[in-house]
């Protein structure tokens, strides 16, 4: 095992992130709202002890080669994320009100994760500077820190395709290109786009300047933290509280659909893009939750059709793109409602996305999987070919698929029964246990029960919060880069 370079990119990765600490301290000197700059201190000392973290390790990695073996590549990301964590929890630990340990280290996992769950009861006690820290936390999450790293700093050379391609977020094999940073930065510039447009629109339907920054960086993430208790429904009531929720609801979109199709629309490359039917999927399964949820808010749940139509409308978009804004507390609804984002919360986003969940391509490489064994039962000689995206699916690929579903059923169930065990004492009911573990392992955010819309993490045992954040770093890098952590055979020396 190559210590020195692992020291050497994590020296790097925590002087990038101490820099949007000290960035956020900066604000916190200058916000006239904070005049006695409560949050300055949290994040100038959390930024120093990251930057000199970072320093430290750049020194014991200095002069040691740029290139990131396969091994390497996987323990720097799985380790990556679970460290910059770290580091983002210590504001919440130094600032008032101050969070316990294992609440801290949650918020902070929820936040680089794109999550949205949050321990906090009350975030009108917080300062203004470490709320924009928790949005700052989720921007850098959304495309993933390993890959602004990749992007942003051109010395890591060779290491940049380990680096790229197990940072789950991007599948490497689809970008069709041998320079993986250039694929890296044109991600970048279009995220950064698309955070600007975001942006400057909220401030042009009446959002203040912090309000609209920290809800550009929340929703272009799909992360969802919001620096108000009530989320969204805070500027529904405002004078265009319609038009900032479809603004809203758009970039969730934008943010949640596979970055490839910004690529191809730049090439002009049309013919690929008519491809990615994944998009289409995507698009076709929100229709149909928008659709499902608003004729059983009208019909089922005495609703007005068009309040139903506009609380439908955005609780799909926010769940099915993985963010977890809230406009309406939809565990009012009628529990049909329950069921139509279990199957939102499961499948998520598309792959090469800022969302969470299993991904739209798995899903429909599932379905034609299971299609092509019920032909076989009956035609077992016949031969079948499979393509998403216009790509072929061998036997291994749709092997993979499976075994992570299975995988992914496995561990969902495993840690709802740890979770009903240890909240056995708070009474916890099903409702909330599977919730819970859904929301937090799909990287929603909010869940049923009393983790919904209308409540947060913070009650639970300490145990479950670091057990659900680490749920949450399993389900934003897809499994099989944080378990190899446990294999004692990958930390053994060549």
């Amino acid at each position: 095992m190559n210590f020195r370079l692992m020291a050497k990119v994590f020296g790097w990765l925590f002087t990038l992130e101490s820099v949007a600490m000290v960035a956020c301290g900066v604000f916190a000197c200058c916000d006239p709202v904070d005049t006695h700059g409560a949050a300055v201190m949290p994040l100038m000392v959390a930024g120093g002890i990251t930057f000199l973290a970072g320093i430290i390790l750049m020194v014991f990695g200095r002069n040691h080669s740029d290139r990131i073996p396969r091994r390497e590549g996987v323990l720097i990301v799985g380790l990556g994320w679970v460290l910059s964590a770290g580091f983002g929890a210590i504001p919440f630990l130094l600032g008032e009100p101050r969070l316990a340990p294992t609440a801290a280290l949650f918020e902070s996992v929820s936040g680089f994760t794109t999550t949205g769950s949050t321990v906090i009861t009350d975030l009108s006690e917080w300062p203004r500077g470490i709320l924009l820290w928790r949005s700052v936390m989720q921007w850098l999450g959304g495309l993933g820190i390993l890959v602004l790293f990749v992007a942003l700093l051109s010395s890591i050379g060779g290491g940049a395709k380990s680096l790229f391609r197990n940072e789950s977020s991007f599948q490497s094999g689809e970008t069709t290109t041998a320079r993986i940073q250039d694929t890296a930065l044109s991600f970048l510039k279009i995220y950064l786009i698309l955070t600007i447009v975001c942006l400057l629109g909220l401030r042009g339907l009446g959002l203040s300047w912090f309000d609209a920054v920290a809800h550009a960086f929340t929703t272009v993430a799909t992360g969802g933290f919001s620096p108000h208790n009530d989320s969204i429904a805070h500027v529904s009531a405002l004078a265009h509280g319609l038009f900032i929720e479809i603004w809203l609801e758009l970039f969730m979109i934008l943010g949640s659909t596979s970055f490839l199709i910004y690529l191809m629309i730049v090439k002009r490359n049309w013919q690929r893009l008519r491809r990615l039917e994944e998009v289409r999927w995507y698009f076709f399964l929100v229709l149909m939750g928008i659709l499902g949820m608003w004729m059983v808010g009208s019909w089922g749940g005495g609703m007005n059709a068009g309040e139903s139509l506009r609380g439908a409308a955005f609780t799909i978009v926010s769940i099915a793109s993985t963010t977890g804004y809230a406009t309406v507390d939809y565990g009012q609804w009628p529990v049909a409602i329950y069921f139509i984002l279990l199957v939102l919360m499961l499948v998520g986003g598309c792959a090469g996305s800022t969302s969470g969940g299993m991904k739209v391509s798995r899903l429909i490489l599932l379905l034609r999987a299971a299609w092509q064994e019920i032909v076989k039962a009956f035609r077992p000689n016949q031969i079948l070919r499979m393509q998403v995206n216009g790509n072929p699916i061998d036997d291994v690929s749709r092997a993979q698929t499976v075994l992570f579903v299975a995988l992914f059923a496995l561990i969902a169930l495993v840690s709802m029964v740890v979770v009903a065990i240890i909240e056995t004492s708070n009474g916890i009911d099903f409702d909330t246990t599977v919730s819970a573990v859904l929301a937090t392992f799909g990287n929603i955010g909010p869940g049923y029960g009393e983790v919904g819309p209308a409540e947060n993490y913070g009650h639970l045992h300490p145990i479950t919060q670091v057990l659900l954040s680490l749920l949450m770093v399993l389900g934003r890098l897809e499994l099989y880069v944080v378990l190899v952590l446990f294999v004692p055979a990958v930390w053994k020396k060549y």
